[in-house]
């Protein structure tokens, strides 16, 4: 179960933007991290590239946590808000869920669920300033 410290800086350091950071040092190096149904990707150096080849195509990348963050024994759920820019100046806004199990105070397991529909959805100009917290 990893400690709320742990979840702490592993919070921060995705909402800097640190993503890769991120990976080497929480998840274990047989990890695995899988979008909604896919098949998963195995492996911290699979995560890595996987990460890389989201990097490259974009410009930024801003990203929340909508707390609270779930925790039940070494299982977490983290709702985020990511906003992408693309190299091509198009915006997207993805909310998902990311579960977790932690063996300790590394992930080594990952599965991120998401509406794909919000792939194929920009956002207008005038909503492509950043994540912001829900309406209730």
């Amino acid at each position: 179960m990893p400690s709320p410290a742990t979840l702490s800086r592993f919070v921060a350091m995705v909402e800097s933007g640190a993503f890769l950071q991120a990976i080497e040092e929480f998840y274990a190096p047989t990890a695995t991290m899988q979008e909604n149904f896919s098949p998963p990707r195995v492996g911290k150096a699979a995560l890595l590239a996987n990460e890389r080849k989201v990097l490259v195509g974009t410009r930024t990348v801003t990203s929340q946590c909508v707390g609270p963050v779930l925790v039940n024994g070494d299982i977490v759920v983290i709702r985020w808000l990511f906003h992408f820019t693309g190299n091509d100046g198009r915006v997207l806004r993805i909310e998902e869920l990311a579960y977790q199990r932690w063996e300790g105070e590394e992930i080594v397991q990952e599965q991120f669920f998401y509406d794909p529909g919000q792939m194929k959805t920009p956002v207008p100009p005038s909503h492509a300033g950043g994540p912001t917290s829900p309406s209730p």
